[in-house]
């Protein structure tokens, strides 16, 4: 068996990079659906769609868990994947499978606080606000999940969410850094305008934005603290793991690349966060 990585494109590589380093023993499939990316302008039900496919590829090539390493699947589908139909696919395939996001993770980072936990409501005022800015896709900022979780667990922590429309699609296509540090800071500078101030701290709530993490600590106050989701991710899953070791992660450190895209090498700036050339095998 192995652990399942999907995104819509290259993104969920910042995830899958950190995953190996925790489980360098494990075997790793990683299925990036570039031919529908980007996912964040889509409509829900295709969302939905797209990642239930992902889902079913990557167990039909062997893999028990798969990571949603996408937030907008994460947002978007997940939970809706859980309820109707997993059930499902774990019957018809006769094994344990499950699919995890990299949400609550990050949520569980951004509080400090387990999933389970939730706030007693109390009228109190409360007396400082921690200001923490979320950079997104436009689903992923639509479906506020940052804003109601967060909220449903620190009543002391303001949320407030910066769509960066066309981002993503930038950093898929390897545009120049010139370039993506000025859309960078054009949305740094747009959230402080809306919150009046910078925030305190920032998610970086896109995986493509953890290959250009630089630029957003370059374009926010010096010392700002980021909060990673592939360490919270790693994290997560190390603890998931012990909690259930009906899964199987494989021992062979086997690594495959898939793409329903263009396969082969993929571009410089994939490269050079990866650390050596990338080839993708066509899924």
């Amino acid at each position: 068996m192995a652990i399942g990585v999907f995104d819509s494109g290259v993104g969920g590589l910042s995830v899958h990079h950190r995953l190996v380093e925790r489980f360098p023993t494990a075997d790793f499939v990683y299925l990036a659906d570039q031919a529908n990316a980007p996912y964040g302008g889509r409509p829900g039900e295709e969302i939905v769609a797209l990642t239930r496919a992902g889902c079913e590829r990557l167990f039909a090539e062997g893999c028990n868990l798969v990571v949603l390493a996408c937030n907008t699947a994460a947002s978007v589908a997940l939970r809706r994947l859980q309820q109707t139909w997993l059930p499902g696919a774990r019957r018809d395939l006769g094994r344990p499978v499950n699919v995890l996001g990299i949400v609550v993770p990050t949520i569980e980072a951004a509080t400090g606080l387990p999933w389970e936990h939730e706030a007693e409501r109390r009228g109190d005022k409360v007396e400082k606000l921690d200001v923490l800015g979320v950079f997104s896709t436009p689903a992923t900022a639509a479906s506020r999940v940052y804003e109601i979780e967060i909220d449903k667990r620190r009543q002391d922590v303001a949320v407030f969410s910066e769509p960066c429309p066309e981002l993503a699609r930038m950093i898929e296509a390897g545009a120049p850094r010139d370039e993506l540090a000025a859309v960078i800071e054009g949305h740094v500078k747009a959230l402080k305008t809306r919150i009046g101030r910078h925030p305190d701290r920032a998610i970086l709530g896109c995986t493509h934005y953890e290959i250009v993490a630089d630029l957003f600590e370059a374009a926010l106050p010096p010392g700002t603290p980021l909060i990673r989701q592939p360490g919270a991710t790693a994290d997560a899953l190390a603890r998931y793991f012990a909690r259930h070791p009906e899964f199987d992660a494989g021992t062979g450190g086997v690594r495959r690349f898939l793409t329903t895209g263009r396969p082969g090498a993929q571009h410089s700036l994939v490269e050079t966060f990866w650390g050596a050339p990338l080839h993708f095998e066509p899924a």
